[in-house]
């Protein structure tokens, strides 16, 4: 018996027809791929049938996303287009060997697909993310990784007890190194260390600096073919550090930032009268901490300018507490740091690259000449896709708001000569 993966299909060329024996199995991430493909998998001795007609799944029907750039339509909810329809799942996990690269990953087939994502660090925000991503019931398997490799096991079989709750098929597994996670679609990188009261960002760049670049190195190692997402602090030269030390080129390792920052101005201007959070469209750009730009003019509530439903004093509040809406956070905890909104967030950029929609979200990019900026990893608006970042989207900025960034720019810029120096 042989068992016939997606890679297999792959490996079929230009073939129309592919013949199997009756007793093979073919699985059903094989069989999508050969649909795409346009190949008929006819059993021997059976009479060729035309391809069925899918059902969509699950990752062809999605929430509204956690942030809009203005002017973006809204996808439309699953409960509107029918309610969650599950993504076809391969037979039981035991076909494959344990840190092997699933069919459908791109590791093994060159190809997209939704395979596995690794995240790096089983701290809380490394626990979020992974439980966002094993929800949304789109990939074959989270992994977990963390020094700690009973923690790292423990909240991965305590979030495989939830399945049956939250209705998902994706397996959790955790362990204690990158290698043996296996190749990976998308890489998750919390590890490092938290912020306490009285640090900022900054004060963490040589310690997490020298976590980030040895992670960085060893996931190109196993995972050449990956997206990399950074979300350890200082965010911006943490992320143009993953880059440097992956040797990946700059669409395939992006940090989330803007997501987040997003998030928390979206949430603060519906608590000052600016409606609901989901319905404020805005974004935020620039640096993840004092450099953080807001462009107001961008920022709407149900169509309506911001501007016409909170005053100007009190918007610019928001802005400031949505800038040190971290600090905010680490100082009412006394011990850590945030990680309900930062695990949701990092999640949510994975889930839009892996739908490949060319879903539109701020994220820290590699700045291609944009905005008059160039050579930098800096919070911009960018369209994301299945391989990372499609491109950089400009928007309409007012003259203070596009000097605003640019000196974002040259601020994280002067931090990245810095670390070079320490480095």
């Amino acid at each position: 018996m042989k068992v016939w993966a997606a890679g297999d299909i792959d490996a079929a060329g230009d073939t129309k027809t592919l013949l199997v024996d009756p007793k093979d199995l073919v699985t059903p991430l094989a069989r999508e791929r050969a649909r795409e493909l346009g190949i008929d998998i006819v059993t021997a001795g059976a009479t060729p049938t035309p391809p069925a007609v899918t059902t969509p799944t699950r990752a062809a029907v999605t929430t509204a996303s956690p942030v809009a750039v203005p002017g973006t339509p809204k996808p439309v909810p699953r409960e509107a287009a029918g309610g969650p329809v599950r993504s076809m799942r391969p037979p039981s996990g035991a076909l494959y060997r344990r840190g092997a690269p699933l069919p459908s990953a791109i590791t093994s087939s060159g190809r997209g697909g939704a395979g596995r994502v690794v995240v790096i660090g089983a701290g809380h925000v490394g626990m979020i993310t992974a439980l966002r991503l094993a929800d949304a019931d789109l990939f074959d398997e989270v992994v977990l990784v963390d020094i700690d490799e009973g923690r790292a096991a423990g909240v991965a079989l305590d979030l495989t007890h939830t399945a049956a709750l939250g209705g998902f098929a994706t397996r959790v597994r955790g362990t204690g190194s990158v290698e043996d996670a296996g190749p990976a679609d998308y890489v998750v990188i919390t590890a490092g260390r938290a912020r306490q009261p009285g640090m900022s960002r900054s004060d963490l760049v040589s310690t997490n600096a020298a976590i980030v670049g040895d992670l960085a190195g060893r996931v190109a190692a196993v995972s050449p073919h990956a997206v990399i997402v950074v979300v350890t602090n200082p965010l911006d030269e943490m992320t143009h550090h993953a880059w440097q030390a992956s040797g990946f080129p700059p669409e395939r390792v992006v940090g989330m930032a803007g997501v987040l920052d997003t998030a928390r101005f979206q949430a603060l201007a519906s608590l000052a009268g600016g409606g609901r959070a989901d319905r404020i469209d805005a974004v935020a750009l620039g640096s993840h901490g004092e450099e953080m730009v807001i462009p107001l003019s961008q920022a709407t509530s149900s169509g309506r300018p911001l501007t016409e439903l909170i005053d100007k004093t009190t918007l610019e509040a928001v802005v400031d507490r949505a800038r040190g809406s971290g600090a905010e956070v680490v100082g009412l905890l006394k011990s850590g740091s945030a990680f309900m909104a930062p695990g949701t967030s990092a999640a949510g950029m994975v889930l839009a690259m892996a739908r490949d929609r060319g879903q539109i979200m701020p994220a820290a990019v590699l700045a291609d000449g944009s905005y008059g900026i160039r050579d930098v990893y800096i919070g911009l608006p960018a369209r994301l896709g299945r391989g990372g970042v499609r491109e950089i989207v400009e928007l309409d900025l007012r003259p203070d708001e596009l000097r605003a960034l640019r000196q974002a720019a040259d601020r994280i810029k002067e931090r990245l000569s810095q670390l070079a120096a320490v480095s």
